[in-house]
């Protein structure tokens, strides 16, 4: 997805209380609300007046102001507890998790097993997202250098991200940033989510032409994408 430009904190009045939201500004045709933890966001094409911007906010009132209700009842997601011998998905495969006492941080990724040395001064929970991290970014990095080239562009730069709405974003100047939860998904899922961020090197919207482009390097990107949005709620949260 097109990195964002950054957002403007505004204000709006509705339903007698002063709401804060956020507008983003792009190169897309219409105007979308969103709300998620964070609150109301509000993308925009770049041109459009700020009063037609919050005319359809108003429009939308009550949805709004319900969503809004509906995060704020919500329980926040808990870590989940890490014990020896539990099961972590790493590529959309259980593994068993091992915990090892050592003097140096480290992690081996077997078949069936994900083993961490951890030391005794370390927290657990620190080590396993540190070494997920390590093993996202060389998979991320061989997938992009795999991909690049079906579409005929040089191999990005990578970054990780750790966003909890985004899976994905690619900047106006090329560099793409993956979400390192990825990792716990099946590789297809994950190379769709490549392919797409690769794709706006070539089209920086979500147009027909975009998904044409996506299309190219994943054809079962419907499918992909669908599954995606399930899965992507049952993953663990460290």
């Amino acid at each position: 997805m097109p990195a964002p430009a950054p957002d403007s904190l505004r204000q709006i009045v509705l339903g007698g209380q002063s709401l804060p939201y956020r507008l983003r500004r792009s190169q897309r045709r219409s105007i979308g609300l969103t709300i998620d933890a964070q609150g109301l966001r509000v993308a925009a094409p770049a041109r459009a007046p700020l009063r037609d911007i919050e005319q359809l906010i108003r429009e939308h009132a009550d949805w709004v102001l319900n969503k809004l209700a509906a995060w704020a009842k919500r329980t926040p997601p808990q870590p989940a507890p890490l014990s020896d011998g539990q099961f972590i998905p790493v590529l959309g495969q259980p593994r068993r998790l091992s915990l090892q006492p050592a003097r140096r941080a480290g992690s081996e990724l077997t078949d069936d097993a994900l083993i961490l040395q951890v030391p005794g001064t370390v927290d657990a929970v620190d080590i396993l997202k540190m070494q997920l991290r390590e093993h996202a970014r060389r998979l991320f990095a061989e997938r992009l250098a795999l991909h690049a080239p079906r579409l005929g562009v040089a191999v990005p730069p990578l970054r990780l991200s750790s966003a909890r709405t985004r899976w994905g974003s690619c900047s106006a100047a090329g560099n793409i940033a993956l979400n390192w939860r990825l990792i716990h998904l099946p590789l297809v899922m994950i190379d769709y989510v490549v392919c797409h961020e690769l794709a706006h090197l070539k089209e920086m919207n979500h147009s027909p032409h975009f998904w044409s482009v996506v299309e190219q390097l994943c054809p079962d990107w419907r499918q992909l994408r669908l599954a995606l949005r399930q899965q992507g709620r049952e993953l663990p949260v460290f």
